[in-house]
């Protein structure tokens, strides 16, 4: 099952958790999430992918769209819990030099803040 167990904010940062396949459905649910948030003025967005191993190429754009969508109101787009095989194919697709990754949500929210 591909979905966001949760949408919830932690002070500023919207923190998005999903399960399973990071493909066209679960990034259009990520990217509806972050739009809601993004339209109430909140632009600091942490996905944790804990429950989520893979990721496909439409995933990927859906990613980098929000990247460039939160670069316009100069917010910042992290991800933490990251499968070693996404955190090497987001650094093989060059998704690194625009987020941020951490090892968890933790760390994140005390880097991000």
């Amino acid at each position: 099952m591909n979905k966001i167990l949760e949408a919830s904010l932690n002070g500023e940062v919207l923190v998005i958790k999903t399960e399973g396949y990071l493909n066209k459905d679960l990034g259009q649910d990520i990217q509806n999430a972050a739009q809601e948030h993004i339209n109430n003025g909140i632009n600091q967005i942490l996905i944790d992918l804990d429950k989520s191993n893979i990721v496909n190429s439409i995933g990927a754009s859906i990613i980098i769209e929000l990247i460039e969508q939160l670069q316009e109101s100069e917010g910042t787009l992290a991800f933490c819990n990251l499968a070693p095989i996404i955190e090497k194919t987001f650094k093989i697709m060059g998704l690194t030099k625009y987020c941020s990754c951490y090892p968890n949500e933790e760390d994140a929210i005390k880097a991000m803040s």
